[in-house]
């Protein structure tokens, strides 16, 4: 918001008309006197009971009513953020004629549905959206309180968030593919945050002008400034044109791909190119997991391992790279996946389809605590933090590592950590030999200068692919990419994240000129989850 649009911290204010939806005859004059402690046993304990919730709620909801930030406040668990939010709530966005109608409670939950209005210099708008809230008991008081978080005043705020109205930070934009054809949040939700970002950076320079609108004002966790994100527009700006490289086709079935699974993201690009073709996610934190992800990689970062083995002369495709049934690295024992026979003759193409981690650990003593890291940057462009792809983006990281996180990250555990936009630069990499810094918008738009790797030499590329070939014809990936016709590779992956019960399900792979990948989390192992994601993205791409 520009103009002298103040900012506050919105928690939220809302008016309400109680009655019906669980609360009964209950008295609302009753409920906002007294000082809250209520009759019973001086000290109670345990989850507030039935009486309780609806007790607790119904003086929040009644003091919210009245605009008694202070008192509504007192209602909560957190009561100085609390106020804060609630007083900004109505100065900030300008949000007034509040009604509220609760719904029946579920447990300590109460749902509810917000209608109000938005005013802003002589022009208003109706807003109306679904809530809800928890009562929990506190910790020192035993009052039963609302367990006070910013959602409560409206779903789409998270820790730090602001609403504000006012003209916009950055004129609207009409974003398309490829092919011209406009790119919506209603037919490509994954594809929201990504949208808001492409308006923050690009609005100025697509041509449009600005309008006024209620948003939510977003605080990065790392000091960042991310995009708002529009909820209500008042007065309506002129949307400028901008062309991306996404592809309508690819951008649907990545869509249909992920909404199969939860917490599921992947990511497709033009190996030739580097241009993102389809970001998917399908989460309910709405985290941007297909370019923001970090998380451990597994199996699938043993492409970069082969091709660092290759590289510094360690062995070949068809060199030596037996599969003990396990390895110890630094007092550290690592197996493989239950089921998976040892060879004591496997080459590294062997090990590689199939997926041995012992085979990789193995290696650990012969290679330098950077030579992952060198590999990384230098030839895959990862690590550097360096990508200008358009919005931002997680760049890999591939630290250089000693002990037992050396044998760790040959396997795509230990402290390297990646996002399926990676990933699929990877397999991109590792199919045409040539780094190409993924792109979503033109680097001519604003003059980006891309990031720079060297690359992979020609045999490199002639073993990675055969490997991936292999695995995704008769090797651990060849389930998944049965039927898929045209020249392809694969590579499966899991890890194992702590304080997890199942691994991360991840899995990459290529047809043609089309490289995916994609990762679940707590999905279990690549070809239960991930690769049937990747599989379906790479059918209907090309």
């Amino acid at each position: 918001m520009r103009r002298g649009v103040r900012a506050g911290v919105i928690g939220g204010v809302c008016a309400v008309v109680l009655g019906g939806g669980g609360y009964g005859a209950y008295n609302l004059l009753s409920a906002l006197d007294g000082d809250g402690g209520g009759s019973g046993p001086a000290v109670r304990t345990g989850p507030p009971d039935a009486a309780e919730v609806r007790e607790a709620s119904a003086r929040f909801l009644a003091a919210w009513q009245k605009g008694d930030a202070a008192t509504a406040a007192s209602y909560t668990n957190f009561p100085e953020a609390a106020r804060q939010l609630l007083t900004a709530y109505r100065a900030d966005a300008h949000i007034t004629a509040v009604r509220v109608t609760p719904g029946t409670a579920t447990g300590r939950t109460v749902p509810f549905t917000v209608t109000a209005k938005v005013s802003y210099h002589g022009t208003s708008r109706p807003l109306s959206y679904r809530g809800r809230l928890t009562v929990v008991r506190g910790q020192t008081s035993h009052r039963p309180l609302v367990d006070w978080l910013p959602s409560v005043v409206h779903p789409r705020l998270g820790k730090g968030d602001t609403l504000v109205t006012g003209e916009s930070a950055a004129p609207p934009i009409q974003a398309v593919d490829r092919d011209g054809r406009v790119l919506t949040k209603q037919e490509y939700p994954s594809l929201s945050p990504v949208l808001d970002e492409l308006r923050k950076r690009y609005g100025d320079r697509a041509g449009g002008r600005a309008g006024v609108e209620l948003a939510v004002r977003h605080s990065g966790a790392d000091g960042s400034t991310p995009a708002d994100t529009p909820l209500l527009t008042l007065v309506k700006g002129r949307p400028g044109r901008l062309r991306t490289t996404f592809s309508g086709k690819a951008q649907a079935a990545a869509e249909t791909a992920v909404g199969r699974y939860p917490d599921a993201s992947v990511v497709a690009v033009r190996a030739s190119t580097g241009e993102i073709l389809a970001v998917a996610d399908h989460r309910n934190d709405g985290f941007d997991a297909a370019l923001l992800g970090e998380r451990a990689p597994g199996s699938t970062m043993k492409i970069i391992s082969a091709a660092a083995l290759i590289d510094t002369g360690r062995t070949t495709a068809n060199g030596p790279a037996p599969c003990p049934p396990s390895a110890v690295s630094m007092s550290q024992t690592f197996h493989n996946l239950r089921g998976l026979a040892p060879d004591d003759h496997a080459t590294l193409s062997d090990s590689f389809a199939r997926s041995c981690n012992t085979a990789f650990v193995k290696f650990a003593d012969e290679v330098q605590p950077d030579t992952l890291t060198r590999e990384a940057e230098e030839r895959f462009g990862l690590g550097r933090d360096n990508w200008r792809i358009g919005v931002p983006s997680f760049d890999g990281r591939v630290p250089a590592a000693g002990g037992s996180d050396k044998a760790a990250g040959l396997i795509g555990q230990g402290q390297v950590q990646m996002s399926p936009l990676n990933m699929a630069s990877v397999t991109a990499t590792a199919m045409t030999g040539a780094f190409r810094q993924p792109v979503l918008v033109p680097l001519a738009l604003d003059g980006r200068t891309p990031a720079r790797a060297r690359g992979l030499a020609p045999g490199t590329v002639a073993q990675l692919r055969a490997m991936m070939n292999r695995t995704a014809r008769s090797g651990t990936a060849a389930g998944v990419m049965a039927g898929i016709s045209g020249n392809v590779g694969a590579k499966t992956g899991s890890a194992e994240v702590d304080g997890e019960a199942r691994s991360d399900s991840w899995f990459t792979g290529y047809r043609d000129d089309v490289a995916a990948a994609a990762m679940v989390e707590d999905g279990g192992h690549g070809i239960d989850a991930a690769g049937p994601i990747v599989a379906s993205v790479l059918r209907n791409t090309r």
